[in-house]
């Protein structure tokens, strides 16, 4: 690329002078040269170098200008150069153009409406540059490192003049960097400036409103989500936001001013939660009501006889949309809201005609061929992922297109799966080498980016599964596909979180890890753990409906042969903990299902299966107790039980009967019942118990096992007549359990 030959001469008068004045005479030929239709690129690059970075911190930093001056007179002069050259893409991240960032910063965080117009204009082209040095990674970092985002907030917050500006340059950043532009625990900057915007949205009326819209999305969409969904209670954008939207919502509007709105909307449900959509205490349903009908009919109108590429392009609004029927769908299932028998139907109505459209968009995909377009395929798990969440609420629409499209469903789910879990597998790996003495960053390869390892479909998926896996249709394509199989990986993968176990101390730290108090488990681990529990207990409730209704394939499939050896090795292992409990309980129960399904192939000498026994007997066992009862007489569920109660309580009852019927199949288990004294226990227990106050359900739990124990070992009518079994029998009518150990 040539040079033209007054840019050469210029460059060469700029590096030969000796004084700054005279470098300062010369910058008024620069203005020139500049602005001339021949300075190309490489042009511009040899007269911002050769001025030097050095020079024009000079002149934006020195007050000290000659008499009859305009104060301002340097820092303009060299604010008018550094905005000319950095129109210039590779002149705006420059590293000379980069090194003047904190004095720009420093000059706009001093602007106000009533300064003299000479600096307005200072601060004007100071601006220009930041905003231009903000659209390039060298320069976005630059502006990360010197708190741009908190100085960006406060202009905003508390300036007048060109806060707009401000405002474009930290959307710009949040939007580059995400929940890594802010404070990790100061959440005040992002309060602060959401306060103010949403003060801003909530009042105007004019067609700024909607540019807000998206600016507040931007802002919700990357900030660190835990923090401030915790700190915002006290805040008053949440109910800004609302009190905007609802006015939104509720009018007449064009799809362009419909489309931000909806999608920040999703943002702050998403963030805050369906109590900031039920935020009205007069009428509080109907904005929440509002958001699922038109989240619906724009999934509908985007979906409906469309083309996967045509769709794509609208992905942000449905994505958005997808949320807000996700999150709606989850807490609508918790039974919270109380809705008339019309709001009931209109809902129904609303969510049929979305997830049609979506099961017929993703049935036309099934049959495409392999999708390549990485945006296509994110879109994809993104469908996949809503329609889950619906499958979880609604159990028997549309069942014939459900079946239809549940094999492709499998597929995705299963890939982003191992995607997920691969990349967590990785960075696991990696921080590993990391911590070793002696390895260097260089020599650990970066983890390269799947996108369709963000978000593991199969975990969403799980609830729904658990419903599948009943109905016979959808149960015998979950076995074709093999995903009994899937799911075993995916509960083993699950374990390894759940029963996390902290890296062992360097032997030179030991004597201190000694002396200092534990460390608490960091608060995103502790986060993983408890969704890790969750997705355990869905697998095994799925597992268990199979096993249940599977009985022949279970009893001979290697898959879940294998998973009643992972049961037997690991139950043992799990924390007896409050936050385990309910985990607990789901892999003993299934471990029985199983037991008594292939009890052919228990070998008694196995050590695992005795550790495990014991492990169930002591969940079984522990639920009930007079001792902690205010009536000594009254039987009471254990107050460690009390908690998990509604979730564990149907499990409880389908151990006592399974356990019943391991006994009867394998009777030297009956060994364990008798040598821990649970069998005892129970007599003693039930001794303690007011006639007349034993629930029935409990009773035949209890006589049921007492009874098959008595049938499956001869000693165990012994131990119980010595325990005053006899008294029991007679005051709660234990008829069947009175003839096993007394006859007719």
């Amino acid at each position: 690329m040539s040079i033209p030959e007054g840019v050469m001469k210029c460059a060469s008068i700029l590096k030969m002078v000796n004084s700054d004045s005279e470098k300062f005479a010369a910058l008024f030929m620069v203005t020139k040269l500049v602005d001339g239709k021949d300075c190309n690129s490489a042009a511009k690059k040899l007269l911002f170098e050769a001025i030097g970075a050095k020079f024009l911190r000079k002149l934006l930093i020195s007050n000290d200008v000659p008499v009859d001056c305009p104060p301002q007179v340097y820092k303009s002069v060299a604010l008018s150069i550094l905005s000319t050259f950095c129109n210039d893409p590779e002149l705006a991240s420059h590293p000379d153009m980069i090194v003047h960032v904190p004095a720009l910063l420093e000059i706009v965080s001093q602007a106000d409406d009533d300064a003299p117009d000479d600096t307005l204009i200072i601060v004007s082209e100071a601006y220009t540059c930041l905003q231009n040095i903000a659209q390039y990674p060298l320069g976005q970092k630059a502006l990360l490192e010197q708190k741009a985002i908190s100085k960006m907030c406060e202009i905003y917050s508390e300036k007048s003049f060109q806060t707009d500006e401000a405002l474009n340059i930290l959307v710009t950043l949040v939007s580059r960097y995400g929940p890594e532009a802010w404070d990790p625990t100061d959440t005040s900057p992002f309060h602060t400036i959401m306060n103010k915007i949403a003060l801003d949205f909530e009042t105007d009326h004019s067609e700024r409103k909607f540019e807000l819209c998206t600016i507040l999305q931007a802002l919700i969409s990357s900030c660190r989500a835990n923090a401030v969904s915790i700190t915002s209670k006290d805040e008053s954008w949440p109910q800004s936001i609302y009190k905007g939207l609802n006015d939104i919502l509720g009018s007449k509007i064009t799809r362009n001013q419909r489309d931000p709105a909806l999608k920040l909307a999703s943002a702050a449900l998403e963030l805050l939660g369906v109590d900031w959509a039920l935020a009205d205490e007069e009428k509080p349903k109907i904005y929440f009501l509002l958001l699922i009908q038109l989240a619906s009919i724009e999934v509908r109108m985007q979906l409906e006889g469309k083309q996967l590429k045509s769709v794509v392009q609208n992905g942000d609004l449905i994505t958005a949309c997808f949320i807000i029927l996700e999150i709606s769908l989850s807490y609508i299932t918790t039974d919270q809201l109380d809705l008339e028998q019309k709001e009931k139907q209109s809902l129904y109505t609303a969510l049929k005609g979305a997830f049609s459209a979506i099961i017929g968009l993703l049935t036309a995909i099934s049959k495409m061929k392999d999708l390549t377009d990485i945006k296509e395929r994110v879109f994809v798990c993104a469908m996949v992922r809503v329609l889950a969440a619906w499958l979880a609420h609604e159990t028997s629409a549309m069942r014939p297109q459900v079946y239809a499209v549940l094999p492709f469903m499998l597929t995705v789910a299963n890939d982003t799966f191992y995607a997920h879990r691969n990349r967590k597998l990785s960075e696991k790996a990696k921080a590993g080498a990391k911590s070793d003495e002696g390895s260097t960053s260089s020599s650990i390869e970066p983890i390269i980016h799947d996108p369709l390892s963000d978000v593991d479909v199969l975990r969403i998926m799980l609830p729904a599964l658990c419903y599948l896996a009943v109905e016979e249709d959808a149960r015998k394509i979950l076995l074709k596909h093999k995903q009994e199989e899937i799911l075993f990986e995916c509960l083993s993968y699950h374990w390894t979180i759940v029963h996390y176990k902290k890296p062992p101390v360097p032997r030179s730290e030991r004597l201190k890890a000694i002396k200092e108090p534990e460390k608490q488990l960091d608060p995103q681990l502790l986060d993983e753990m408890k969704d890790s529990r969750a997705a355990m207990v869905s697998i095994c409730n799925v597992l268990m409906n199979i096993t249940v209704l599977e009985a022949k394939l279970v009893e001979q499939s290697p898959t879940f042969i294998s998973l009643l050896k992972f049961i037997f090795n690991n139950l043992s292992e799990l924390k007896q903990i409050s936050e385990n409990l309910v985990l607990y309980g789901h892999m003993a129960v299934l471990g029985l299902l199983l037991l008594k399904q292939q009890a052919k192939l228990v070998k008694k000498n196995d050590f695992s299966i005795c550790r495990y026994i014991q492990a169930t007997i002591r969940f079984l066992w522990d639920a009930y107790n007079v001792d902690e009862s205010n009536n000594p007489t009254e039987l009471v569920v254990a107050m460690s039980y009390k908690e998990h109660w509604m979730e564990i309580m149907e499990l409880w009852f389908l151990g006592m009967q399974t356990m019943a019927g391991v006994v009867q199949q394998i009777p030297w288990i009956s060994e364990f019942a008798i040598e821990s004294g649970w069998a005892e226990g129970i007599i003693d227990i039930l001794k303690k118990v007011r006639i007349g106050t034993l629930p029935p359900n409990v009773k035949s739990a209890y006589e049921d096992l007492l009874c098959h124990l008595v049938k499956a070992d001869s000693s165990v009518a012994s131990v119980l007549k010595k325990c005053d079994a006899l008294t029991v029998c007679r005051n709660h009518r234990m008829m069947e359990l009175g003839k096993s150990l007394f006859g007719d």
